[in-house]
Order: C-alpha cells, then sequence, then structure tokens
C-alpha cells in the first residue's frame, strides 16, 4: 500500500518575525554540543526520530556520521530536563548565509509539556545569531502531528509544499 506524504517548506527571512516562546517549565535548560560527538548526534537522532519515521540515515557509517556531525557548519543543541535529554536541534550553515534547521524534535516522554514551542523558538533565535541571511526547515505529514503548526506559531511562512508516494 503507498503512502502518500506531504513535504512544507517554511523560511524566515527576518529575526523580527519570530515570536518567541517562553519555557513552561524553569528546569529545561538547552546547551549548545560544543564538543563535536557524531555518536552523540547519531543517538539524538534515533532517540527522537524513530517514532516519526526518520530513516534517512538508517544505513550511514561511522565515517557517514562524523563527516556530518564533526562538519564546522553544523551546530547541535539539546534541550535537558531532570538530568535526561529531552530534545535537540542541529543547524547548518549553507550557501549565501542560509541556515537550515535540519533535524529539530523532542523525545517521546516529554512531548506535550510545552516544550517544543520553546525549543523551536530558541533553534529559531541561535540560527539569527549564527548570522543567517534566512532560516528554514521542512517537515511533513509523518512528522508530529502539531510540527507545522509550531513553526507557524514561531513566524515562519510556507514557501512550497510537495506531495510524493512512499
Amino acid at each position: 500500500m503507498e503512502l502518500e506524504i506531504t513535504t512544507y517548506y517554511l523560511e524566515m527571512l527576518d529575526p523580527a518575525e519570530l515570536r518567541f516562546k517562553e519555557c513552561p517549565d524553569p528546569d529545561f535548560r538547552i546547551d549548545e554540543c560544543i564538543v563535536k560527538q557524531s555518536a552523540y548526534n547519531r543517538f539524538l537522532y534515533e532517540l527522537v526520530g524513530r517514532p516519526w519515521q526518520w530513516t534517512g540515515r538508517n544505513r550511514w557509517t561511522e565515517e557517514d556520521w562524523r563527516d556530518y556531525a564533526e562538519n564546522e557548519n553544523l551546530r547541535t543543541w539539546v534541550g535537558y530536563l531532570a538530568g535526561s535529554p529531552a530534545g535537540y536541534y542541529e543547524l547548518q550553515r549553507q550557501l549565501d548565509e542560509n541556515i537550515k534547521i535540519v533535524n529539530f524534535g523532542l523525545a517521546n516522554p516529554f512531548i506535550g509539556r510545552g516544550l517544543g514551542g520553546h525549543l523551536l523558538s530558541y533553534a529559531i533565535r541561535s540560527a539569527w545569531e549564527w548570522g543567517a541571511k534566512r532560516v528554514w526547515v521542512h517537515t511533513c505529514t509523518l512528522d508530529h502531528p502539531n510540527a507545522l503548526a509550531n513553526y507557524r506559531a514561531r513566524g515562519m511562512r510556507l514557501y512550497r509544499s510537495e506531495t510524493s508516494k512512499k
């Protein structure tokens, strides 16, 4: 049976468009992974992405992960709550000072606590602070049902969508 998937592409062109959501939990903290560790990026990708069928990197080798995660054009932040990684995001610098939110999400035990809006706000702000001229992301209908609404609520605008069969 074929599954129809719609991919949505969103962007923000001005930092003033960010509608920042404050954190509902004072114990939630977000730290950048200054020391790059590809194994940690891989762990986070699987932790957050498995429920949403993030399978694009399942065949990556250790070298693939190292080339990706330890590249100077990639930065990773992790949100922690109660000593556990609650979610993460990766920003990738691309051509013309575009910054892509490559991966973003929460681990299952932390979904529904209001943390996603704050983590996304922080991700977008981090991209602008890194010198972005444009911040963009894509999501799809396989993602969490509130993902698209969260991106829009933070001020990102839909600029393209496409539907395909899988």
